[in-house]
């Protein structure tokens, strides 16, 4: 799959993850219904119409990272830009003029595969990033490969906190995915779109810890351009209190997400977990 959609004119390639992203829609239905279950919960007001635009959207977006992945390898300083440009890069040398190190909030909503490599090529500089390993070895394996690249750092779940604690002690910067029901620490339930949502707290005890300024930053695709801007919004400012800080990483991850809607990916079961005693939101 990798290979047709690297090889190919950039058209047919285009059309070709559009169709890959198709049947993964089509063989995977449990996925659509996810999506629109997430959008009836977060977004009541809009009309099943709107919904249904948005869910499509997203496997749109899938398919544009399918064919920027497969085509990592062809992109260098020269050529980036046609693929991507910064937005807002000020507020990331700002958070690093503090000298604290930076620790970059993102989420599942753009790109977020090519968004690293992307920064690297744009101006040199690279960062410690945290991933889950893929469950098929020979998978993760590539995608590995493909993450580091440019010179960036993986760092797996089961050595993140020594890894990000020596990243941002020496004022390194440093990428954390932070918009999933996950399972790294036991989490606190946070409003996440007005739901209570189940989130780990390991992003706020080391920001806290390091006292690393928190910038949230997303690759997104802008249609007029037809190509990326990674995003970087202004600081935000913790209080170094794990619950509240928490609470404020997810309320600026949710404001990006509705700048742009239809590119995060909204087929992930993100209330899956619940307060005790609450029913299950997806039964």
């Amino acid at each position: 799959m990798v290979a047709t959609l690297r090889f190919p004119p950039l058209g047919v390639a285009e059309k070709l993850a559009c169709f890959y992203a198709g049947l993964l829609d089509r063989t995977v239905p449990r996925l659509r219904r996810t999506a629109m279950r997430n959008l009836e919960l977060a977004m009541p007001e809009l009309p099943a119409a709107e919904r249904k635009r948005i869910a499509d959207g997203v496997f749109r977006s899938i398919a544009r990272v399918f064919v920027s992945m497969a085509r990592l390898p062809d992109l260098n300083r020269k050529n980036v830009d046609e693929w991507i440009v910064h937005e807002g890069l000020e507020n990331l040398r700002d958070a690093q003029a503090r000298g604290k190190g930076v620790f970059i909030a993102t989420g599942h909503l753009g790109n977020w595969e090519f968004s690293v490599n992307a920064h690297t090529l744009l101006c040199g500089d690279t960062m410690s990033v945290i991933v889950r390993p893929l469950d098929n070895p020979l998978i993760d394996a590539f995608v590995r490969r493909r993450r580091e690249m440019f010179g960036n750092r993986m760092t797996g779940k089961k050595e993140f906190v020594r890894a990000l604690l020596k990243a941002l002690t020496a004022g390194e910067t440093a990428a954390m995915l932070v918009d999933q029901n996950n399972m790294l620490d036991q989490g606190v339930f946070v409003d996440f779109f007005g739901i209570p949502a189940r989130t780990g707290t390991s992003f706020a005890k080391i920001a806290a810890r390091t006292g690393a300024a928190v910038v949230p930053g997303f690759a997104v695709w802008i249609e007029a351009e037809k190509r990326y801007h990674l995003k970087f919004y202004p600081a935000v400012e913790m209080t170094s209190e794990v619950v509240e800080d928490t609470r404020r990483v997810q309320a600026a991850v949710e404001r990006a997400i509705r700048e742009y809607p239809d590119q995060w990916l909204w087929i992930h079961r993100r209330w899956k977990a619940r307060p005790e005693g609450e029913a299950d939101l997806y039964s």
